[in-house]
């Protein structure tokens, strides 16, 4: 079954409760609630801890307990466990806002929330980015993907499945630096994003590694693949896993994360509901 036809009818099947529920008279989503809740749902997020993989120019995260449950003479109380985190924005399994390269664009309470629940479309290139791990992500290959299961819908989270989270949580095996120094990991490509953007229109993208271009291209500091995707003022997820537990097509993926104020990124919550 193609993309959308499957994202047709799983909206078929909402409206149909919804109609239900609005001819009973009822003000009520708690069924649909119900439906969702017998779906499998996978969790697409790391969880983060100090010590983690992460852009190398980002110090390390520093975690304090100042409450525990029992006194303690290195907290300042007792009674209940608190801890003082301190980490970066882009920290794990995060959500870049535009704000993060452009001066001027939304930040992350500025994200529409529905921006956060979207079809999710998952591109899987893992094995081409294990024979060639500067693989970078094609027209003609999202064109394929098209050709399997129709049209990208506008509106759309598109992912792109590389399996490099399986090399999470070893940083060294993440950044796959060769004698010289330079990073070796898959990316997209401009045209790809300009397809998925422009054409396509879709909300938002994400992948598994650590930046949106391949580590050649970061190795020599070019981040134009990102800088492009935040210029549309679209918003990015980065550090993605478990891609591979997710079918292309057909599952709706839920972002979340906190709201502060003028944000320019922070750790996520990213989990996919599969049909």
């Amino acid at each position: 079954m193609n993309f959308q036809l499957r994202w047709i009818l799983l909206l078929g099947v909402v409206g149909f409760c919804i109609a239900i529920l609005h001819s009973a008279g009822e003000k009520s989503l708690w069924s649909i609630q119900q439906t969702l809740s017998s779906k499998r749902y996978v969790d697409l997020t790391h969880a983060f801890e100090p010590g983690i993989p992460r852009w190398p120019g980002f110090p390390d995260e520093m975690r304090k307990t100042i409450y525990w449950y029992e006194k303690r003479p290195d907290t300042v109380g007792a009674g209940f466990f608190s801890e003082v985190f301190t980490h970066v924005g882009q920290w794990g399994t995060h959500v870049d806002p535009p704000a993060h390269f452009i001066k001027g664009l939304r930040t992350v309470d500025q994200i529409d929330l529905k921006e956060l629940i979207l079809p999710l479309a998952v591109v899987d290139v893992h094995s081409e980015s294990e024979k060639n791990p500067d693989y970078n992500l094609t027209v003609e290959r999202l064109k394929k993907w098209e050709a399997d299961h129709g049209q990208i819908p506008a509106g759309t989270f598109v992912a792109m499945r590389t399996d490099w989270s399986k090399r999470w949580p070893d940083s060294a095996k993440m950044e796959n630096k060769d004698a010289k120094g330079v990073a070796h990991y898959p990316g997209w490509s401009l045209p790809a994003l300009k397809f998925l953007y422009e054409e396509r229109k879709i909300t938002a993208s994400g992948h598994e590694t650590t930046d949106t271009d391949p580590g050649i291209a970061t190795t020599k500091d070019d981040y134009s693949l990102e800088t492009y995707i935040l210029s549309t003022n679209h918003y990015q997820i980065e550090l993605l896993t478990n891609l591979d537990q997710v079918p292309e097509s057909g599952a709706v993926v839920v972002v979340s994360f906190p709201k502060p104020k003028g944000g320019s990124g922070f750790p996520a919550r990213v989990f996919a509901i599969l049909p």
